[in-house]
């Protein structure tokens, strides 16, 4: 919007005003007629839309500040210009952020971290911060968070074993960005170690036998058992307990 104060009329009723804006090359002056024809009206303010600054005769770029002169008309004809006066600058929203990946050594169970690459397209104005978007597969969108001023972010609070699904959105002065890209991700982790380990005697075998520990959001696959020799040390035992045998997982023994 481009306003004004209306100016002492010289004895004879201010019928109009002409609204000129200085073009790309920082010099030129163009009269604004198609938005603000102002012929018939004593406002003193004037709403002319980004797309018409963008477009000729004025066609400024993003992030250019918009400078504009005004001219007042009565009877006797038009006053001098006024000074320029700026303060607006021609934005829009942002580009989308890109390149959403996981930051894997921030995961744990509950927590999985992000990482994106800033917009190219600022908008004409600089990125104030970003929105972190959250979903369960299937379910809603819910703000994570805002406020994020880096390209970064950890994300707690999170359900082993459930998947999800994130996006961010860029923000600066005039709006927020469209989305990136949907990253889904599992949110799993290394399961928890067994727990009650015990031997025990059978024939001339002996049993290792152990409590099946937390999974923490994926399903254990294998065990390594480790059985101390002479000199104190562990040593995996490979041999007669096979690690991938499902049989050993759901048996839990050895």
């Amino acid at each position: 919007m481009i306003s004004w104060t209306a100016p002492n009329n010289g004895g004879s009723p201010i019928t109009g005003y002409t609204i000129k804006i200085r073009q790309n090359d920082a010099t030129t002056f163009s009269i604004e007629s198609i938005n603000c024809d102002m012929s018939a009206s004593t406002a003193t303010s004037c709403t002319v839309p980004v797309s018409a600054l963008r477009a000729s005769p004025f066609s400024l770029d993003w992030g250019t500040s918009v400078h504009a002169t005004v001219i007042a008309i009565n009877a006797y004809g038009g006053s001098s210009e006024s000074a320029a006066g700026n303060g607006a600058i021609i934005t829009t929203t942002p580009g989308a952020p890109t390149l959403l990946t996981e930051v894997v050594s921030e995961r744990t169970k509950s927590t999985i971290g992000l990482t994106w690459t800033a917009p190219i397209f600022t908008g004409g104005d600089v990125v104030i911060d970003y929105r972190v978007n959250i979903a369960e597969v299937g379910k809603s969108y819910t703000v994570a968070a805002t406020g994020v001023t880096s390209t970064s972010y950890t994300v707690t609070g999170l359900t082993a074993g459930k998947t999800y699904e994130f996006k961010v959105e860029a923000r600066n002065s005039y709006d927020y960005s469209s989305s990136s890209s949907i990253l889904t991700l599992l949110c799993a982790f290394i399961p928890d170690s067994p727990t009650i380990i015990t031997t025990l005697n059978v024939n001339d075998k002996v049993s290792v036998n152990w409590n099946e520990p937390v999974a923490n959001g994926s399903p254990i696959t294998a065990y390594n058992i480790l059985i101390k020799k002479k000199d104190l040390t562990f040593e995996q035992e490979n041999a007669e307990c096979d690690g991938t045998s499902s049989a050993l997982i759901a048996e839990k023994t050895c």
